[in-house]
């Protein structure tokens, strides 16, 4: 069956930088554009970013643009984000998805001093 499990999560301080993965199992990770989304406490979950199956198409959350990549490796069936300069609006669950269906089970960062 199809698994997505994130990794990489914490707390760090503003200006910080984190780095999440997510392992994918269970399908064609290459055929597959793949996303992260968050979702901070009282707000609904809002798309940070997607790239395509080969990474050719990249699109990123105004809010992140300049601050966060997303990349991914499909020959470890993985897909990353790089959050530097982290802000404290940055805390939230963030989530990997497959396509427009599955989701991973989140991992929780938390931007504190």
């Amino acid at each position: 069956q199809v698994q997505l499990v994130e990794s990489g999560g914490g707390l760090v301080q503003p200006g910080g930088s984190l780095r999440l993965s997510c392992a994918a199992s269970g399908f064609t990770f290459s055929m597959s554009f793949m996303s992260w989304y968050r979702q901070a406490p009282g707000k609904e979950r809002e798309l940070v970013a997607r790239i395509s199956s080969f990474g050719s198409s990249i699109n990123y959350a105004d809010s992140v643009k300049g601050r966060f990549t997303i990349s991914r490796d499909n020959a470890k069936d993985t897909v990353y984000l790089q959050m530097n300069s982290l802000k404290p609006e940055d805390t939230a669950v963030y989530y990997c998805r497959k396509g427009y269906d599955t989701w991973g089970q989140g991992t929780q960062v938390t931007v504190s001093s």
